[in-house]
């Protein structure tokens, strides 16, 4: 599975896994230049806002919130966003309402997200996030760890956040999952949030 019908969309190839809970990983996500340039702005330009709450402390701004660039504004773009949209919908065998919430986040040394699941009852109910960053080692922490259960020692799987790659997840109460601490660099991240159709 790949999307190439848009620009600067590549995602792809994608590997499903169904443990610890439904998720899959592409270590393509835009076309390289295009992820560069989107790099650029998010170290240089972007508008962070610090972000504190009982389980991270992170800087995040919302697409919607915004004027994007003009090398960037196809980013918030009907066919961009209906592309992504319906990547996760066959990722996943769904079908997904219109509505897509679009932020980045940004964790610096110092910070991370401390385990949880995301799922609230009626809301959200799968996930996309591209990474984004000057190149990532292990030793820089980061990393994105998955967990069986809502014991932090109970870790499943380890996805290192490897520069424009995408992971795409389903929102329950078992995607329980964490990002370890950031010792050196900084960690950015697109989110899109996608809400199940009900008809």
């Amino acid at each position: 599975m790949r999307i190439s019908t848009h620009p600067y969309l590549r995602i792809g190839p994608v590997t499903k896994s169904e443990v610890p809970f439904p998720h899959a990983f592409s270590p393509n996500a835009f076309k390289v230049e295009f992820s560069m340039e989107l790099l650029s702005w998010l170290e240089k330009s972007a508008p962070w806002s610090l972000t504190e709450t009982n389980f991270y402390e992170q800087y995040e701004f919302s697409f919607y919130d915004i004027n994007l660039p003009s090398n960037l504004v196809s980013l918030s773009d009907y066919e961009y966003l209906n592309q992504i949209k319906i990547f996760m919908e066959n990722v996943f065998a769904i079908t997904l309402d219109d509505k897509i919430d679009c932020t980045a986040h940004k964790l610096i040394p110092g910070q991370r997200i401390r385990i949880h699941n995301d799922f609230i009852p009626d809301m959200e109910t799968h996930r996309l996030l591209i990474q984004l960053n000057r190149g990532w080692i292990d030793e820089n922490g980061g990393m994105l760890m998955l967990f069986n259960s809502t014991d932090p020692n109970d870790l499943g799987k380890i996805y290192r956040p490897i520069h424009n790659s995408a992971f795409a997840f389903e929102i329950s109460a078992k995607s329980n999952h964490a990002v370890s601490t950031i010792k050196e660099g900084e960690r950015f991240t697109l989110v899109y949030s996608f809400y199940r159709s009900k008809e």
